[in-house]
């Protein structure tokens, strides 16, 4: 298997989303990560690059209520 084609399991997948083993089996159960590729080993889903490429994650904590992130240039409320 090429290694674009490997598979990763959910320590790389935390790794490319920048969160824990933690968080990433429980956006896993979740349902807010994309289907895994390979699920022939029970509780192992595997899951190739490629399908993260393009794919956005869902939030569904209290940031996902912002609209967008803050203005760096917008004076600081206390200068005002």
């Amino acid at each position: 298997m090429a290694d674009d084609q490997q598979l990763w399991e959910y320590p790389e997948v935390a790794a490319h989303l920048g969160i824990s083993v933690r968080a990433a089996r429980s956006r896993m159960s979740r349902g807010t990560l994309p289907e895994p590729d390979d699920t022939s080993v029970p509780d192992r889903p595997r899951w190739r690059h490629a399908t993260f490429q393009g794919w956005q994650p869902v939030n569904r904590g209290p940031a996902a209520t912002c609209t967008a992130p803050p203005d760096p240039t917008a004076p600081h409320p206390a200068d005002r």
